[in-house]
């Protein structure tokens, strides 16, 4: 029982992972008809927003050296030597804190790369569109690799969420020992926040529903003298965000390294083809599913009586759904059906 516990925790985790994604990418497709096979470089630099954060706060600076004294002191990071006990908490909480940098970053990061390249594919064929987002990936992951090397950049959680949970205590279970390392489930409870802001903000306010109904009949919007197209810009800069901050808060779990967006692209496309493509909750809806299957399968129990299923079993969940359901669990008559 409490490796089943532990086992669904871990697919909750990954599923988190997989929705924010694939919640990126489905509001791409969705208001732009682009298939962006760039949007795991986003996730990626990300997460190397929350290392550049550290590296800034980290900075080594040499301290005079005192009078009389035989060598000089260690270089000390730059804002635990400027600011003390303020700039030491800031470097523990550099994680969270890089929120603040990947926002715009991001933002500014998903404005040009639609307003410089994507724009100009809108009514390409999707093979086009594949070829150059892909492309676009292998270029930012080359960079990143330039900068930050092939090895992987570990980052370390707050000290406050470092250590593991007693879950079995939460739920007054005595005779079960079930613990699980905080910051997943601060990363479940932060996915499960920005998913639901997502939502809210397509569904209660008027940029939202401008948006929603662009995604509908973007024509119709435009006679009625909207800039949907704009408004579209906008959408591609938030989806951008959004995997920013996926990747930002998943760097204490997985270090980062230049091939992390394309680790998780394939896997999350998989989950938007399921969901439905261009349907935000079927996105949701299976990339949580898909990932608590992945946790399950691979458990040793299962992969003791079908060795590597771990490796395959989303697509085969993938081949099974579509051949029952073509149009995935939540997909719309009409999608990608041309």
């Amino acid at each position: 029982m409490d490796a089943i516990i532990i086992q669904f925790l871990n697919g909750l985790d990954k599923g988190a992972a997989y929705s924010l994604i694939a919640l990126g990418l489905t509001l791409v497709f969705g208001t732009l008809g682009v298939v962006n096979f760039a949007h795991g470089a986003l996730f990626m630099l990300g997460a190397f927003c929350a290392v550049t954060f550290n590296a800034l706060l980290t900075w080594p600076v040499q301290p005079p050296k005192a009078e009389g004294a035989l060598f000089a002191p260690r270089p000390v990071p730059y804002m635990e030597y400027a600011f003390g006990d303020f700039g030491a908490a800031m470097i523990n909480w550099s994680v969270p804190l890089s929120i603040l940098l990947a926002i715009p970053v991001m933002l500014l990061i998903g404005l040009v790369m639609e307003r410089g390249l994507i724009r100009f594919f809108y009514k390409r064929p999707h093979a086009d569109q594949i070829l150059v987002t892909f492309g676009l990936a292998i270029v930012l992951q080359e960079i990143i690799k330039k900068i930050y090397g092939a090895n992987p950049v570990p980052q370390a959680a707050p000290d406050a969420f470092a250590g593991t949970a007693n879950i079995a205590a939460w739920f007054g279970m005595a005779d079960a020992f079930i613990v699980y390392p905080w910051w997943r489930l601060i990363y479940f409870l932060f996915a499960a926040l920005v998913i639901g802001a997502v939502f809210a903000f397509l569904q209660f306010t008027t940029y939202g529903m401008v948006v929603r109904a662009g995604m509908r009949d973007r024509e119709t919007v435009g006679l009625l003298g909207i800039d949907i197209e704009k408004r579209f810009t906008v959408v591609f800069g938030i989806a951008a965000v959004v995997a920013g901050l996926a990747g930002v808060m998943y760097t204490p779990i997985l270090p980062p390294n230049y091939h992390l967006g394309m680790d998780f692209l394939v896997l999350s496309f998989v989950v938007v083809v399921v969901g439905g493509m261009g349907s935000l909750p079927g996105a949701i809806v299976a990339g949580f599913t898909l990932g608590i299957l992945q946790s399950f399968a691979s458990m040793n129990e299962v992969k003791s009586i079908i060795p590597g299923i771990d490796q395959v079993i989303i697509y085969l969940v993938a081949v099974i759904i579509l051949l029952t359901m073509p149009r995935g669990l939540m997909g719309r008559r009409g999608v990608m059906e041309d």
